[in-house]
């Protein structure tokens, strides 16, 4: 189902957008995007948007039950007006948001649907789930220079780490329960990868109220939203398994030239479970058992 724009589905998808939870899906480029789309699917999302350019192709049989919407990413932040837009139209929706090669998972993925981690979430009074952007890329450049292959997806399994998150309007006190993390591709190759864009944490699962809104930086104005746990105890954490920044590394030739390989000693074959994550310490089952 196509859409001119989202003011025009909002205007004519109200329906639609109470049957929740909500995946939006932002398309930058052909690569993976029937993949990303069958992944989020799967996982049991009640309504789907992907935001594309009328060029890129999809799968017919997920036109069908997708909401296409047209959609210019390099317009200036984007991302977040279109998210805004979705949030002030889905009231008390569970919403997130990803790009094309990026792949949610969070714990027991594989037997369990994305509406009951969140029903369980939501009974732990939490409104809002804090998501860590794992890096993926192909181990063999060669045969795939833009570093994305599905089949030979790797990660590295150590070499995270997290600072406290400074309030300017508080002295620069640290946060209560919000923390900056760090790792990965972005860290490994830093001096390619702007300072603003170097942290891994994203909220990218949250439940849509009135005032709420996405900013730049992957947070949102309401900061309990931001924080990583409940006062209490431990929640759930998930993981976006993504090909974005190692493929954006080759693209860009200021810095495709100064990586052969993305390879190193602590880079592990990417097995596509739960499990992996869980075991790599990458994401947090809290109380969900």
């Amino acid at each position: 189902m196509r859409h001119n724009t989202l003011d025009d589905f909002i205007a004519s998808g109200a329906d639609v957008l109470r049957q929740g939870p909500i995946a939006l899906i932002f398309v930058e480029d052909s690569v993976e995007v029937n993949s990303t789309i069958k992944h989020h699917l799967g996982l049991g999302f009640g309504t789907v948007l992907v935001f594309a350019v009328d060029d890129i192709a999809i799968d017919p049989a997920h036109e069908e039950v997708v909401h296409r919407i047209a959609y210019d990413p390099i317009e200036p932040e984007a991302v977040c007006t279109h998210v805004n837009r979705v949030i002030g139209a889905a009231n008390g929706q569970w919403v997130y948001y990803c790009h094309n090669a990026e792949y949610l998972f969070y714990p027991f993925c594989e037997t369990r649907s994305v509406k009951e981690m969140l029903q369980f979430h939501a009974e732990e009074r939490r409104d809002a789930m804090l998501t860590y952007v794992i890096d993926l890329y192909a181990d063999d450049l060669d045969a795939h220079p833009n570093a994305v292959s599905v089949e030979r997806a790797h990660l590295d399994k150590s070499g995270y780490y997290a600072l406290a998150r400074k309030d300017p309007d508080a002295n620069w006190e640290p946060k209560e329960r919000q923390l900056d993390f760090f790792g990965g591709v972005r860290w490994r190759f830093e001096e390619h990868i702007p300072e603003q864009r170097r942290k891994i944490d994203r909220i990218s699962l949250f439940r849509a109220k009135s005032g709420l809104e996405l900013r730049t930086d992957h947070t949102l104005n309401d900061e309990e939203y931001n924080t990583y746990a409940c006062p209490w105890h431990n929640n759930i954490t998930a993981v976006v398994a993504s090909f974005r920044t190692a493929k954006a590394l080759k693209r860009n030739p200021g810095s495709s030239f100064d990586i052969s390989t993305f390879q190193w000693r602590n880079s592990v074959q990417f097995e596509w479970h739960s499990q992996q994550l869980l075991d790599l310490g990458l994401m947090e089952p809290g109380q969900w058992c």
